[in-house]
């Protein structure tokens, strides 16, 4: 009877899925604000609490959207409940007019005893029952079109119900909008004066910049060391394997030869074992059957790796600007991710730790190998896996480290062999 139940159930759809993104947004808004609530209760502004702004205005930005949809959608769902009630009311005017109608033909007839005599005067017992059958079904019909009308004014008054809280709904969207465009507005404000403070300690800010590029080198030469040897002892297992296939390859050869040799003398035929040449086997690159395993899942794996630490990325994979000092650019091995103090560091998938270690600058350092895979930890506090170990995905590893101006952050990367990867393209997307 109602029109547009399709309009609607997208509608639906759309609404949970929009009530879902506001509910990931704001929850996402209270963990960067109690991390900045951490960077800002230094006395100095630092760059880490600059780029918790940076992401708390992102997401405040991405809020106001998500409620301008809101309005939208409702505009919509109001707009279709319009529709739905002038069309109950059609329905319920027709019904209307359709009883009065009946009633009018019902009066002529004089209702009972006109009834009566309609039904007496058959001429036969079947034709009495057949008019009796008549009579009924018309009661019926009476009572059935009460019934329609009584169901319709209800609906319709469901539908204005309806309407009625979708409009004061609106106006609470409405009002929600403004006073987080406001907060908006709020951090901008907050935004420019962090940057003036940081403008004014250019010279602090270049020496932290060379401190910093230089613990990110001597942590990328301890990864290519790593690397290095790794790929040294699996081209080494590789020339162990190979060299032992060619030898029971040769082995083979001279055992059917010595036996051809001693039955050409005995004047025999000779006895040959019929055993398969050794095949070659696919290069593995000098992974076990187990690392070759592990690099394959975990390649399978992009897009669907849990996070280290719960947080935002506060420097993203590669070359940029930096965030305060004109014309000079920063490069990021991999990503930071700025989180609570003390929070947990968990591994993002199966492996074997391969190295433990401190750098300076980096603090305490994990590195987890994947078969040809390796995923690094840095900017750590304190470790609790040690060389060897094998790990889980989402087990914890340790914890991470806050710096003087308060920041927690973890510094994460991922390579294969000596390749780095971007690991914003491998990690669940938020």
């Amino acid at each position: 009877m109602i029109a547009g139940t399709g309009v609607g159930a997208w509608a639906q759809k759309s609404r949970q899925q929009l009530e879902r993104e506001k509910r990931q947004n704001q929850e996402k808004m209270k963990e960067i604000q109690g991390i900045l609530k951490e960077t800002s209760s230094q006395k100095n502004v630092s760059v880490g609490q600059l780029r918790a702004l940076n992401q708390q205005i992102t997401t405040q930005k991405k809020q106001i959207d998500l409620l301008s949809d809101d309005l939208k959608l409702l505009d919509v769902e109001l707009r279709n409940l319009e529709k739905a009630r002038r069309e109950l009311a059609n329905d319920l005017s027709k019904l209307k007019k359709e009883y009065g109608q009946m009633i009018y033909e019902a009066s002529k007839r004089n209702a009972y005893l006109n009834q009566l005599i309609f039904l007496f005067s058959s001429s036969t017992f079947n034709q009495f029952v057949l008019r009796y059958k008549y009579l009924k079904q018309y009661t019926d019909a009476r009572q059935q079109q009460v019934k329609q009308m009584e169901e319709v004014q209800r609906q319709l008054v469901a539908k204005r119900e309806r309407i009625t809280a979708k409009q004061k709904q609106q106006q609470t969207v409405l009002a929600t909008r403004v006073g987080e465009a406001q907060k908006l507005e709020g951090l901008k404000a907050k935004q420019d004066e962090v940057v003036n403070e940081l403008s004014q300690k250019e010279s602090q800010l270049r020496a932290e910049l060379t401190a910093s590029r230089r613990a990110a080198n001597q942590l990328e030469a301890n990864i290519r060391r790593l690397v290095e040897r790794e790929m040294r002892e699996r081209a080494e297992r590789e020339r162990r394997e190979r060299e032992a296939r060619e030898r029971a390859e040769r082995e083979r050869l001279a055992r059917e030869k010595a036996e051809r040799e001693r039955a050409a003398k005995a004047g025999e035929e000779p006895v040959i074992v019929e055993t398969a040449p050794v095949e070659k086997a696919p290069s593995s690159g000098g992974m076990t059957d187990e690392e070759v395993a592990l690099a394959s899942s975990f390649m399978a794996s992009q897009a669907r790796l849990p996070w280290p630490v719960k947080g935002f990325v506060s420097d993203h994979f590669g070359r940029k600007a930096h965030p305060v000092l004109k014309g000079v650019t920063v490069d990021n091995l991999g990503i930071d991710i700025q989180t609570s103090a003390g929070e947990s560091v968990r591994a993002v998938y199966d492996g074997v730790v391969l190295d433990v270690t401190d750098v300076p600058g980096m603090n305490n350092v994990v590195a987890i190998q994947h078969g040809d895979y390796m995923t690094i930890y840095a900017k750590m506090q304190n470790v609790s896996v040690k060389t060897g170990q094998k790990v889980k995905a989402r087990e914890t590893i340790g914890s991470v480290a806050t710096d003087g101006e308060g920041t927690s952050e973890l510094q994460f990367q991922i390579w294969k062999n000596t390749t780095r990867l971007n690991p914003e393209q491998w990690l669940l997307r938020r």
